[in-house]
């Protein structure tokens, strides 16, 4: 058995490198547990659903570096990494985390400012008179 199992996850503007290693089921983000660091539990809950969807729950520590993005990016980015990192561990799990959509890198970002607009979409306020 390897040291340890690497994933790299990605969401918006998030980035999070990922590390599981054999243990009690602790998991540290930035230096914090992941309940300080993720301020709702509904991020907590999507963040580890990898390990409910694949039933490893408390097999592994669990070591994340978040750079970039918001809250709701890392949840997402190190959802993207600790499925990377579990498929790693175990080639049997991909099938189980590809069919829950856990594998697939979220296309979604925020669209661009246009020049004459005051967002992406949005106009300027028109007045009539």
């Amino acid at each position: 058995m390897a040291e340890f199992y690497y994933g790299t996850g990605r969401r918006k503007n998030a980035i999070a490198k990922v590390w599981l290693r054999d243990g009690s089921g602790k998991v540290t983000v930035n230096g914090r547990t992941v309940h300080e660091y993720l301020s709702r539990p509904t991020l907590e809950i999507l963040a580890m659903s990898p390990l409910d969807v694949t039933g490893v729950t408390e097999r592994f520590d669990i070591t994340v570096k978040c750079l970039g993005g918001g809250n709701a990016g890392q949840a997402g980015a190190i959802r993207h990494g600790l499925a990377r990192a579990l498929v790693q561990y175990d080639e049997a799990l991909r099938k189980v985390l590809r069919a829950h959509g856990m594998l697939t890198r979220d296309p979604r970002v925020k669209e661009r400012k246009k020049y004459g607009r005051k967002r992406a979409r949005r106009g300027f306020q028109f007045s009539k008179r």
